[in-house]
């Protein structure tokens, strides 16, 4: 372990950063015991990037104690020293608030077995993961940093453990996304592991199997969701991580990634050759991903080798079949997949929208009255088909649908053939 010395004294102006009510959370605790800001927000202040959000806050007051003056509190962590602080009058914001500590044993690989609370923040800051994270800002704007070397490696875009490696990587499974994740710097690139972080990865890939296939997809979202994601899923290939997380599934590093996470999931299992159904039952085993997650990623598979369209018919079907949020990513997935999709886009931006909007005309009563078929799948059937070509005609009445009815033997012909409304 490095030694906890302290580096002479700098400080900054963070007063037009933050808040009011960070100012007044902050205030709050000061008046009963001391608190620093830490973490991600320091983090990104240092390096020049815009703050956001609530802040994480280390102090010297217990738990209960937090509870006390801030009754809404929840206790979330409260066996190791974390509650969430949430204002009487505030709906949304929320502050992490953890007491100074020192941790024992990591018997599990992920979590210790036993926490000692403190009045040590030097102590503190050098249980966590990586340099950069292990600075904090007292109330006099003062930077607190071991050695100043997490403004150092802050400086030299370095991602570097506190303390041995080994024993940090071997303590928490997690520390070993968590690297991949703070790799990416944004517009300024990727930054670089420290070369003894590498070899400890390499070397503890198994801790991996430690840690929640949900904590494991969130730390692998946050990195879908950056500015690097290319670059940094190759090293995380390079480091046996993709195939750890990701086993049995083939997986391409090499193609356009997006911002977008579940997009960019769908491309990187894009080589998979099993259905969007099946690989999203595999995404859901070893990543827990979501409901909404797994539907995305399944159609998008699915939709891999479809070529564009560019008809009336199939843009007014693609617009109206389609929620926007899915329209969208399919266009991002196609482009990540080397495909043009600026014309598709074009069609889609140009082609008028439906007169009359996406909803049906004919519905099951009028067309059971106007026939005299029984509910069943053939009327069923024959209203599905009436209200594509409704969609792909832009029809914009009842008379107009109606009279699709003579183009087709709607009481003997097979029900089947006609497709109802879908896309592609």
């Amino acid at each position: 372990m490095r030694g906890e010395v302290k580096v002479p004294a700098l400080k900054v102006e963070i007063g037009d950063f933050l808040g009011d009510e960070d100012l007044l959370v902050l205030g709050k605790i000061r008046e009963h015991g001391n608190a620093w800001i830490v973490g991600g927000w320091v983090r990104d202040f240092l390096s020049g990037r815009n703050v956001s959000g609530c802040l994480d806050i280390a102090t010297t007051l217990r738990p209960d104690q937090v509870k006390e003056i801030f009754p809404r509190t929840l206790l979330v962590g409260e066996k190791y020293g974390t509650v969430i602080v949430r204002l009487e009058d505030s709906l949304e914001g929320f502050w992490e608030v953890t007491t100074l500590r020192r941790d024992g044993g990591y018997g599990d690989g992920r979590r210790p077995d036993n926490v000692s609370f403190g009045n040590d923040l030097l102590v503190d800051l050098s249980r966590r993961d990586f340099t950069i994270n292990a600075m904090a800002i007292a109330q006099n704007g003062e930077i607190i940093d071991i050695e100043g070397r997490g403004m150092e490696d802050l400086g030299a875009g370095i991602i570097r453990t506190v303390g041995n490696a080994a024993d940090r990587i071997s303590e928490d499974g997690l520390r070993i996304m968590r690297a991949f994740r703070f790799l990416d710097d944004s517009e300024k690139g990727i930054r670089t592991l420290d070369p003894e972080l590498s070899e400890a990865i390499r070397s503890n890939i198994q801790m991996l199997e430690r840690v929640s296939k949900e904590r494991i997809w969130s730390e692998l979202c946050m990195i879908l969701s950056g500015e690097n994601v290319k670059q940094i899923l190759e090293l995380m290939g390079e480091h046996g991580i993709i195939g750890s997380i990701l086993p049995d599934i083939e997986h391409n590093y090499g193609l356009e990634f997006s911002n977008n996470p579940r997009v960019n999931l769908a491309l990187l299992c894009s080589p998979e050759g099993n259905s969007g159904k099946e690989l999203s039952l595999s995404l859901r085993e070893v990543l827990k991903i979501s409901n909404d997650d797994s539907l995305s990623v399944s159609f998008l598979h699915d939709t891999k080798n479809v070529d564009f369209d560019l008809s009336p018919e199939s843009v007014r079907r693609f617009r109206c079949f389609l929620p926007e949020y899915l329209q969208r990513e399919f266009l991002l997935y196609s482009e990540g997949l080397g495909k043009n999709s600026k014309e598709m886009e074009d069609a889609i931006n140009t082609i008028p929208k439906n007169s009359v909007g996406n909803s049906p005309l004919v519905d099951g009563n009028i067309l059971s009255e106007v026939t005299g078929l029984e509910p069943g799948r053939r009327l069923g059937k024959l209203k599905g088909w009436l209200h594509r070509r409704q969609i792909e005609d832009n029809l914009e009445s009842t008379e107009q649908i109606l009279e699709l009815l003579k183009e087709i033997d709607w009481s003997g012909e097979d029900p089947e053939k006609w497709k109802s409304l879908s896309w592609p």
